[in-house]
């Protein structure tokens, strides 16, 4: 299969999956708001349990999705990533230069000003990587909606910099995420990458095994307190890339149709249904809201459009192809959609239950990643050549 051909597919999967997603994210508010709305809830709250001899993990339908399917959402990052590495966008300094300048300023200057705003409440700080992430489903399908008219190499540059964008928040997550450390637990999870790279360095190429001793690293990533997901980042390392039909490769195409059709939408689905009970204009000024919607909507825009062109002043890289100062802009603010991995970190960083913000930054988010879909698309269009 060609490049072009392969770029084509992604981007149209990643585009439709977005559509899907933010229909998912409508009908869960719909529903939420509605008489409906105690079913909702019961969903949500549904107990699933799963019982092997001493094994027992008992959740509520929302973690099952929020651990378990998220693992996935993340396995598949992670080959896409390891892929990107080696034979991709990421192998080269020169590819790399522009979206990983642009990504490194999306990633800062959100944090920044959301730290500003809640630097006085040590509750409300947890959220300050919140407003750090791209959603790439998102804001691709926002670009297909003005079809071929945008040049691809604008394209490529967004699905870049996102992917450089997940790489930055799995290793927030792993680092500032992670609480109550199991040692027994973490000793398990070190035994299971051993064996993966065993599996690795003997050539086994069949996905089986790969994914039995990765089914088991979630159980020990689960019970250690790191979360859960980043077992799925690292299966997803010890996966072969070699050969005229990599397992990796092979992995990817089967797994990214579910993921971008069932389970990001999903999650959406499970986690955006928030009430609107009671709501006001003053409800956004409050820290957490106002943080995360500053950090997206103002914080990506100058982060990403303040490293491109600075990168490209200091001629380290130059425009995409086909594309123009006020396109490149229009592509800075639609980094501003946050979404699927905001949304999940602020799952991370306001517990349900046990935090006072609970709710609150997923109204900032939902603002936030709306109005920089609504103000992109309008710049990206306005600069688009007739």
């Amino acid at each position: 299969m060609s490049l072009g051909h392969s770029l084509k597919r992604f981007f149209a999967m990643e585009a439709a999956s977005g559509l899907l997603l933010i229909s998912a994210a409508v009908l869960a508010l719909v529903i939420n708001n509605s008489p409906l709305a105690p079913w909702y809830q019961a969903f949500l709250d549904a107990p699933v349990q799963v019982r092997l001899g001493p094994l027992d993990i008992a959740k509520p339908a929302l973690l099952w999705i929020n651990d378990l399917l998220m693992a996935m959402f993340f396995l598949l990052i992670g080959l896409e990533l390891k892929r990107e590495l080696l034979q991709g966008q990421l192998a080269k300094f020169s590819q790399v230069a522009l979206p990983g300048a642009a990504a490194l300023g999306g990633m800062l200057v959100p944090a920044l000003i959301y730290l500003a705003i809640n630097h006085a409440d040590p509750a409300a700080r947890a959220g300050w990587a919140i407003p750090t992430a791209t959603d790439i489903a998102f804001a691709l399908g926002v670009l297909a909606l003005l079809g071929n008219r945008v040049p691809p190499a604008l394209k490529l540059f967004l699905m870049t910099l996102a992917v450089i964008d997940d790489l930055g928040a799995i290793a927030i997550i792993a680092l500032f995420y992670s609480s109550d450390l199991a040692p027994a637990a973490l000793g398990m999870a070190a035994a299971c990458l051993v064996l993966l790279l065993a599996l690795n360095r003997l050539g086994v190429r069949a996905l089986g095994p790969y994914l039995l001793v990765g089914l088991v690293l979630w159980v020990c990533v689960l019970k250690s307190g790191v979360h859960a997901t980043l077992a799925g980042v690292a299966l997803a390392f010890f996966i072969p890339l070699k050969g005229e039909r990599p397992p990796l490769v092979v992995l990817e195409h089967a797994l990214h149709p579910w993921v971008a059709y069932i389970i990001v939408p999903l999650f959406a689905f499970a986690n955006a249904g928030i009430s609107l009970a009671g709501l006001s204009l003053q409800s956004f000024t409050h820290g957490v809201p106002l943080g995360i919607i500053s950090g997206l909507l103002v914080g990506k825009t100058v982060g990403v459009f303040g490293l491109t062109w600075l990168a490209v002043r200091l001629r380290w890289a130059s425009l995409p192809a086909g594309s123009n100062w006020g396109q490149v802009l229009g592509v800075a603010v639609l980094c501003g959609i946050g979404f699927t991995i905001s949304i999940f970190v602020g799952s991370l960083a306001f517990e349900a239950g046990s935090s006072p913000y609970a709710g609150e930054d997923r109204l900032g988010i939902l603002s936030g990643s709306c109005l920089a879909a609504l103000l992109g698309y309008t710049l990206v269009r306005a600069n688009l050549k007739r």
